[in-house]
């Protein structure tokens, strides 16, 4: 299986499955070693299964769970790119299975046992997030903090200013008024340094602190700084951010609103610069809208268009929502990947994911040939 759901979520969810006996398979193969051999481990463990020493309701779903394990394992002529590793067994009667074939770093070592808990200490390169990216808009009324971290656009924070607007000055001396709200503006953009630093700092100063410790460093391989022209040049040379958050900006980029909306219009308008490096799911989801948009490639779209692609086996790439109930997505998944096509679980939180929501109930799909 070659899905691209949140790689976090999926680990998270392998390291929280449990089972009462020793029937959680682990598999794990490095990219400099053979799956055949892993094959031929599983199939002995398999043969012998059945002569373990156990309780029956434990011999019963290990031997289910190996005998899962060794289709999967078949599946594979020669070893992924950054290696192979696959989580099988019974878990409160339900048989789960986790398979990660696509993963960006290496699998550190080979694995191979059963327990009644998962071993992802092979995946532990993968979990390492040195690409996560720091977000921040500002503006004169507002700031918004969050986090992506190449798949899902993190909402953190947001802060608000009291900064009297223009129509306030109505009535009084428009040039004081002019100058109290300069310097206010000020004001609330330290305030926004001091949040910043709360909010990417590995060693944070305290609500009401000064400034951050001189060993604090930024969580982040970089900062992405969105807002008017204007003023992000206006907070840029004010100096507002403490110096760990002001060396990690990586960029800055014309955003329109300083709040969820536009961390999303930040990502976009840093994608667009080539500041950061496009997603399968991204990627995967332009194509279709873009297909959409009048270019050649033929499509399916909604639950009744998807459904009739997959009956004439028609589709190449299949795109699913993770928002949908996971069965339903487990079920398109197989469906597609049985007749040999690819598949992309979109992750909640990037725009174009919204707009698959939203037009065609969370379901799409790319095909081979046009469906009538």
């Amino acid at each position: 299986m070659s899905t691209h759901d949140s790689l976090h979520d999926r680990i998270e969810a392998v390291s929280a499955t449990e089972a009462d006996g020793e029937q959680l398979v682990t598999v794990a193969v490095p990219p400099d070693e053979s799956m055949q051999a892993m094959q031929r481990r599983v199939e002995s463990e398999h043969a012998e299964a059945e002569y373990l020493d156990v309780r029956e309701e434990v011999r019963r779903p290990l031997e289910r769970a190996l005998e899962e394990t060794r289709r999967l394992l078949h599946d594979y002529e020669e070893t992924p790119e950054n290696g192979f590793a696959a989580y099988v067994g019974v878990s409160d009667t339900d048989l789960v299975q986790y398979v990660f074939d696509d993963l960006p770093a290496p699998v550190s070592e080979s694995a191979y046992g059963h327990a009644n808990e998962f071993d992802t200490d092979p995946l532990e390169p993968a979990t390492e997030r040195t690409d996560t990216h720091g977000l921040l808009v500002v503006a004169r009324e507002s700031a918004a903090f969050g986090r992506y971290d190449g798949e899902t656009i993190t909402h953190v924070d947001t802060v608000e200013s009291d900064v009297p607007s223009k129509q306030a000055a109505e009535g009084r001396n428009e040039n004081r008024f002019e100058g109290r709200s300069e310097e206010r503006t000020e004001e609330f953009f330290d305030e926004i340094g001091s949040a910043a630093a709360r909010v990417f700092l590995d060693d944070a100063p305290v609500e009401g602190a000064d400034e951050a410790s001189p060993e604090a460093e930024f969580e982040a391989s970089g900062l992405l700084l969105g807002g008017s022209d204007v003023v992000v040049e206006q907070f840029r040379d004010g100096d507002h951010l403490p110096e760990p958050v002001g060396d990690a900006v990586t960029g800055s980029f014309e955003v329109e609103y300083a709040s969820e909306q536009g961390l999303r219009q930040l990502v976009d308008a840093a994608e667009s610069a080539g500041e950061l490096g496009t997603t399968d799911a991204r990627e995967t989801l332009d194509r279709l809208f873009d297909a959409l948009d009048g270019d050649e490639t033929p499509v399916a779209t909604g639950r009744e268009g998807v459904e009739e692609a997959l009956e004439l086996e028609a589709v190449e790439t299949l795109l699913v929502a993770d928002s949908l109930p996971e069965a339903e997505v487990q079920s398109l998944v197989e469906r597609a990947e049985q007749q040999g096509g690819e598949s992309v679980v979109a992750p909640t939180g990037l725009d174009r994911t919204d707009r698959l929501e939203a037009a065609f109930d969370g379901v799409g799909a790319l095909l081979r040939f046009p469906v009538e």
